[in-house]
This record gives C-alpha cells, sequence and structure tokens, in this order.
C-alpha cells in the first residue's frame, strides 16, 4: 500500500482504531511517555486552579505574589526562604506573578519608567514557552500592553502600545525588576513597583493605574507554603482523569497531530475499561517516582559543560523539545528564554563528588572573567530540594547586587561557601552560607547575558574542594 492510500478522504493519516486491544505492557509504556509529555501542561492548569480561588492581588501567607485569574501580584523586597510555590527563586529581583485565563479574555500589562533599571516580564503559555518580549533588552518603552488569547477577536482599545498573542488556554506572567541589597534602593524602587500591574482589559482606563505592594492583602495559605519541597502540583493518582481536559486547553502544534491521536487513544480505551485505567494510574506514580523524579537532579539534565557544571539553550523556547520541557519544569519552572538570562546548574565539586555542608568550596572568577551581563549576575546556593536554606545574614546568593565583596590583589574574585565563616573576617561578604550536613546545589544565573555567553565561550569556573 503506498503512503498516498494510507491517508483518509479528508487527508488526514489515520490513527489508532478505537476499540484494539491493549497489552498492560503497551498502556504502561506508552502511559510514562504521555506523563513526560504532559507533567508541565497539568502543572500549569493545577496553579490556576489556585488563582481561581482567590478575590484579587495579594500575599499566599504574606509570602508568595499571587493574584486573580487577569491580574498580577508582587512583592516590594526579595522574596523570601518561606517561599514554596516556585521553586529556585532568585535574590536578585522583586518578584511578581499572575496567571491568564484565556476563557476570561485579555489583560493589559502595564511597563512604567524603569530609568535604566533592568527589568524583564516573562509571559509563558501552557507550554512553558514564551510568548512576549518585554524586558530592558528588547529597549521596551513605557506602555500598556495587551496579552490575549489568540482566538480573542475583540478591537484592540486606543492607547495599547502592542500586542502579544497565547493559543493555550492558560498564560502565567512573571515581572522581575532588580534589586541592589542595600535600604537605599529599597526605598528607591517603592514608586516604580507600584505601576508594575496587570488586569483585566476590561479595568484598562488609559491612565496608569497603581497598587501600592508594600501594603498588599495577605490570603490564608493553607499547606501550599508550608514544608521543605515545593508544592506538589501535579498528582500522579490524577494525572490521566486531569489529562483529557488539559489536552482541550492545549492545542497540538504543527507536527503534534498524532501525537494528540495516539495518547487520545489511551484515555478513550480507559473511559470504558476499569482496567486500562488502574493501569494508567500505577503507571503514573512509577513514572513520577522514577522517571520524572530523576530530572529533578540538576547533573541529570540539560547539555553538559565544564567543570561539571551543566546548562540549557532553549528555555521558554522548548517547542517539541519534550524531555527539557519536564526537566526544566521539575527542576526549576518558569526559566526565562537565554536572550534574557542564561542558567548553569551545579550539583558537583571539581572532582565530581557531590557538594554538602560538611564540606569547604571556592568559586574564583579571574580579573576579567566575571559572568559577562548586561544585565546581572548571581551564584545562588539551594539547599537540596532547590530553595533558599535560612541563615542569620539572610544571604542566599551573591553577585552584582552585593558591592562590598573582596577582590584578590591580582583582581580576582573569589566566593566561599561554606557552613561556617571564612575565618578571614575581610572575606565575610565574599561567604555564602551552606547547611551543615546537608547536600546543596549552586546556580548560576547571568541575566541579558553577553553573546560570549550564549556562544558558549564563556562558562563558569570550578567548584573547588577547599
Amino acid at each position: 500500500m503506498s503512503v498516498s492510500d494510507a491517508v483518509n478522504d479528508a487527508g488526514v493519516v489515520p490513527g489508532p482504531v478505537a476499540g484494539s486491544k491493549m497489552t498492560d505492557r503497551y498502556v504502561r509504556d506508552l502511559a510514562r511517555v504521555a506523563y513526560l509529555w504532559g507533567w508541565p501542561l497539568v502543572n500549569m492548569h493545577n496553579r490556576l486552579r489556585l488563582m481561581a480561588q482567590l478575590p484579587g492581588p495579594g500575599l499566599l501567607g504574606g509570602v508568595v505574589p499571587v493574584a486573580s485569574p487577569g491580574s498580577v501580584g508582587m512583592l516590594h523586597d526579595y522574596i523570601t526562604p518561606d517561599e514554596k510555590l516556585v521553586a529556585c527563586p532568585n535574590q536578585d529581583v522583586v518578584y511578581g506573578f499572575g496567571a491568564i485565563d484565556a476563557r476570561l479574555g485579555p489583560s493589559v500589562v502595564q511597563v512604567p519608567d524603569f530609568d535604566g533599571r533592568f527589568w524583564v516580564y516573562q509571559g509563558v503559555d501552557q507550554r512553558t514557552d514564551s510568548f512576549i518580549r518585554l524586558g530592558a533588552m528588547y529597549d521596551t518603552g513605557p506602555g500598556f500592553y495587551l496579552l490575549a488569547p489568540t482566538e480573542w477577536d475583540g478591537e484592540t482599545p486606543d492607547g495599547i502600545t502592542g500586542v502579544f498573542r497565547f493559543d493555550t488556554r492558560i498564560a502565567a506572567v512573571i515581572p522581575r525588576v532588580y534589586l541592589e541589597d542595600n535600604d537605599a534602593d529599597r526605598a528607591a524602587i517603592q514608586p516604580v513597583l507600584n505601576h508594575v500591574m496587570m488586569y483585566p482589559l476590561g479595568q484598562y482606563t488609559g491612565q496608569v493605574q497603581t497598587f501600592e505592594w508594600s501594603d498588599a492583602p495577605v490570603f490564608p495559605a493553607g499547606e501550599s507554603t508550608t514544608g521543605e519541597q515545593e508544592t506538589q502540583w501535579v498528582m500522579p493518582e490524577k494525572f490521566f482523569a486531569e489529562l483529557p481536559a488539559v489536552l482541550g486547553e492545549v492545542p497540538a502544534r504543527p507536527g503534534e497531530e498524532a501525537l494528540y491521536r495516539w495518547i487520545g487513544s489511551l484515555l478513550t480505551a480507559a473511559e470504558s475499561n476499569p482496567h486500562i485505567a488502574e493501569v494508567l494510574t500505577t503507571a503514573a506514580v512509577e513514572a513520577n517516582d522514577s522517571l520524572v523524579a530523576e530530572l529533578f537532579q540538576f547533573r541529570e539534565i540539560g547539555i553538559p559543560v565544564a567543570h561539571h557544571w551543566t546548562t540549557q539553550r532553549n528555555g521558554a523556547a522548548f517547542g517539541t523539545d519534550y524531555l527539557s520541557r519536564t526537566a526544566m519544569g521539575k527542576a526549576n519552572i518558569f526559566v526565562n528564554v537565554p536572550a534574557e538570562t542564561t542558567y548553569f546548574y551545579q550539583d558537583l565539586d571539581s572532582d565530581g563528588q557531590r557538594l554538602t555542608g560538611s564540606g569547604r568550596y571556592t568559586v574564583t572568577f579571574p580579573e576579567g572573567r566575571l559572568p559577562p551581563v548586561r544585565g546581572f549576575w548571581s551564584l545562588t546556593l539551594y539547599n537540596e530540594h532547590h530553595f533558599f536554606h535560612p541563615n542569620p545574614l539572610r544571604r542566599y546568593s551573591l553577585g552584582t547586587k552585593n558591592q562590598n565583596m573582596t577582590h584578590g590583589p591580582d583582581g580576582s574574585l573569589t566566593l566561599y561557601i561554606s557552613a561556617a565563616p571564612p575565618e578571614d573576617e575581610s572575606l565575610q561578604h565574599n561567604w555564602l552560607p551552606s547547611p551543615a550536613d546537608r547536600e546543596f546545589s549552586m546556580y548560576l544565573r547571568a541575566y541579558w547575558p553577553d553573546q560570549s555567553v550564549l556562544d558558549g565561550d564563556w562558562t563558569p569556573p570550578p567548584v573547588t574542594p577547599a
């Protein structure tokens, strides 16, 4: 039979035939593929559920910026170690977070005049792929920007500076605004932060609106900010029950149609066959505990570079790279596109041994070899759950924002990582506290990186045992 014979009258290649027998092994193996593929989509689906319960912008548990769908909530200072909704936060920016539900229509984001301060608004669809370009690196001017579902056919009102479209039900918007680690800049940033807003199109007036984020209301958090690990947004026991709705929220991209029909054949079979449904649930639990759990470890994901660091070069632009999409979603969801931020991940020292609080380490940047950026850089330390480890200094990262670090006579900069401070008091400002007797990870961010970072010509120095 020729290829043309296998295409039906509608020009579509036939998919799985309904009613076909499926062995348990087949169901399990395809379920694992479906779980890996759909994990970030279901993750986003369940984040919207939380936002839909909120009355407006505010702070969940007084810690995390959140808002009802269509709006954004903002912090007014760095995020704290109590945050558990999103792994791998940084201590360099003031964060915001909001979700858009396409069924409720477009939203408008305000961009104030940041007056030379670094900023970027991230906007990702339900696949965690970026769909907006708003930030210092894009030379974005102040104004009002419309974020609209692809199918929205309303009239763009006067005064809108630009329009960005997304084709999934859910989108997330995450403003990041750079903050120096000193009281003077904390005071200076407040007026501009109060103009960082997103609201439904129906609330747009053409005039700049203001919200005093330092007075944001506090919403009960329940268990969302408790424990040591990230909030579990994907429950494997419910995954295949939630997946049919998610498939309706995220349209197949060109080339994905066959994959959708293949996964759909499993869901259809499970609807009428309790045994298949049970096998799917068991397979989801197993995939969650093995296949996806392994992707949480930085040393198991991304592209290896020098000195045991890894990186990725398609963040928020994953396309059909489903492995990277889920790996980044599991280890550190909501990464920016590389031109906005390039990330380097580290679990190991220069000898290939796991980083642990029982050891002492140094990271030395030779003169002229600091991360080449037009924005800022930072080196952050995370505990084994990819969150800040509380310490008396409230210091979880070092980098551009720290203006009082000591450089060596040769112009180099050495950072000291250990549970106890360096004996030399002059090096205290270069110290990044680690958790005693616990494993930890390092994470280097290069915001608005130079082309040498994007090309791979610059990579971080080793984490050297002292």
